[in-house]
């Protein structure tokens, strides 16, 4: 039996090999498969034929990046911002955060308020101080609502 050197895999080996570590948006797995050399036609074909067995979806895709990255600490804007920068479309992001509304993961006033207590052991004594807890949230990805919200709430002793 022969064994294929890397040059010689196909795109669906190159993919499924990627797809065995983690998720990939579809614009992420073309990425990737262009960069090894293969085909833009043979790319398109492959991921077709991926996305109809069900081994790669942007929609499962969306919503385990979306979850990761509640898990860490981010928020909605930045989420957003990301899941568009790898190829998915508003339809598709807006899809997986109503999914994960509905499962409850997202909490953002919530997530804005822990990661604010995490960072910082209180709201800040002068406005220097609590315009660089505002920066941190904003940089986080949260909007003016949630920053405003986690500066209020975030070390209630009801939100420990």
């Amino acid at each position: 039996m022969l064994e294929r050197t890397a040059s010689d895999a196909t795109p669906r080996d190159d993919a499924v090999r990627l797809l065995a570590r983690r998720e990939y948006s579809r614009a992420e797995l073309a990425e990737r498969l262009a960069v090894k050399g293969h085909a833009d036609d043979s790319i398109a074909e492959c991921l077709d034929d991926l996305a109809e067995q069900g081994l790669q979806s942007d929609a499962r895709f969306a919503e385990s990046f979306l979850r990761s990255r509640i898990f860490r600490g981010q928020g909605p804007v930045k989420i957003r911002l990301e899941l568009e920068r790898r190829g998915l479309g508003r339809e598709e992001v807006q899809a997986a955060f109503a999914a994960s509304e509905q499962a409850g993961e997202a909490d953002w006033p919530g997530l804005a308020c822990a990661a604010l207590a995490r960072r910082f052991t209180g709201p800040g004594d002068t406005p220097r101080e609590r315009a660089r807890r505002e920066r941190f949230l904003a940089s986080r990805g949260f909007d003016f609502d949630q920053v405003r919200h986690a500066l209020a709430h975030a070390w209630d002793s009801a939100s420990d």
